[in-house]
C-alpha cells in the first residue's frame, strides 16, 4: 500500500513517519482492496495540550474512508484514527461480502 505523509506547521522525523507507515500497513491485512492512503499531520494553533491532529484518508476500491483525530501526541492521534478506519474497513468489507 502506498502511504503519502504530509505535515503542516512542523517537520516530521523519520521515527514518526515509520510509526505511521507501520500502523497503516496493518489495515491492508484486513482488506485486500486497500490502494493507498493520504496522511496529514498538523499542529493545531489552539492553546490546549491536545493540539496534535492526524487526518487519514484511506483509498479502497470503489470508495474512500476518512478519519480525523486530535490528541496529545501524533502517535496517539494516529492510533485512534487507524482504529476508527479499522472499524470502517471491517464494516465495508462485511457489506460488500453480503454478511
Amino acid at each position: 500500500m502506498k502511504v503519502k505523509i504530509s505535515t503542516i506547521h512542523f517537520k516530521a522525523d523519520k521515527k514518526l513517519e515509520d510509526f505511521v507507515q507501520e500502523r497503516l500497513q496493518k489495515l491492508s491485512g484486513i482488506y485486500d482492496g486497500v490502494i493507498g492512503s493520504d496522511v496529514t499531520l498538523k499542529l493545531d494553533k489552539n492553546s490546549t495540550t491536545e493540539n496534535k491532529v492526524a487526518e487519514i484518508k484511506l483509498f479502497i476500491k470503489g470508495n474512500d474512508l476518512f478519519a480525523k483525530k486530535q490528541c496529545k501526541s501524533f502517535e496517539e492521534a494516529t492510533d485512534t484514527a487507524v482504529d476508527a478506519l479499522r472499524k470502517q474497513l471491517t464494516k465495508y468489507k462485511e457489506k460488500i461480502q453480503g454478511l
